[in-house]
């Protein structure tokens, strides 16, 4: 974590708070043990999404158990936008200070720059009364928001333009699959991350039984670049991803090894 101070050039450097998304232990139960070795492996933190919520005051439990907290979490726009309730009591419940709207299916996103600048509203009235609930409230990024439109923007301009107190929760190793510089995006948009999904590519060819992803440190991203960019950012949260892991503990304690160090 870093918190910067723009007029004077400082950066005060904090210890990293190491997360873990538990979307990347989905297919390894129970999740009771699975919070037990991440605890072992020294994460503190975790983040949530939808697939978990159903039960929270039994997931508080099993986190309290760990001695792990879950101050962010994922929710998806039907969710955002139409089950206020449920996540007011979900973020209550589970303790969270930071809501992040995930992901578009392909079918549901925009095609034009016009499309694009409507879902930034939408988020910006998201946050709205998110906010007002006392949470922050950002958008989480995978590839298609570097794809640039006929106009010859991209989505992620769009959206941020059009929802100015959005915040980002920057996945770095999607921006690099879409073959865009992440380092650039994150000097960009410092003001804006409050969170970073830390992943990495396999180099080509590789793991290909993990849909091209690998152990944080293993793969392709510049993670040392994109760590020094992100020191002057707002961020809080290092949250370790892996879509598909073959060995959820080795990813788990690699990654953790690696992020801890740089």
């Amino acid at each position: 974590m870093a918190i910067s101070f723009p007029r004077t050039g400082k950066v005060l450097l904090m210890p990293k708070r190491l997360s873990f998304q538990l979307y990347s232990a989905r297919n390894f139960s129970p999740l009771k043990d699975t919070l037990a070795q991440l605890a072992k492996t020294g994460y503190r933190e975790v983040e949530g999404y939808d697939g978990l919520y159903d039960k929270p005051e039994t997931l508080r439990r099993l986190l309290d158990k760990s001695s792990i907290s879950m101050p962010t979490g994922h929710f998806g726009l039907g969710l955002l936008e139409g089950e206020r309730a449920r996540v007011r009591k979900i973020a209550a419940t589970l303790g969270m200070r930071h809501i992040y709207a995930p992901y578009l299916m392909p079918d549901e996103r925009p095609k034009t720059a016009a499309g694009y600048r409507k879902l930034g509203k939408r988020l910006a009235a998201i946050g709205e009364w998110v906010r007002g609930e006392g949470y922050g409230f950002g958008w989480h990024n995978h590839d298609f928001e570097f794809t640039r439109l006929p106009s010859g923007e991209t989505p992620h301009e769009i959206i941020f333009e059009a929802a100015p107190m959005l915040d980002w929760e920057c996945d770095v190793a999607w921006i690099a699959r879409a073959k865009a510089n992440p380092v650039a995006w994150v000097k960009r948009y410092a003001d804006r991350i409050t969170a970073v999904h830390v992943k990495d590519i396999a180099p080509k060819g590789e793991c290909l039984d993990e849909d091209g992803w690998t152990d944080v440190g293993q793969g392709t991203v510049n993670w040392p670049a994109v760590m020094a960019a992100l020191k002057r950012s707002r961020v809080m949260h290092f949250i370790m991803e892996h879509d598909n892991p073959s060995n959820l503990q080795r990813f788990a304690r690699r990654s953790f090894a690696y992020v801890s160090k740089i």
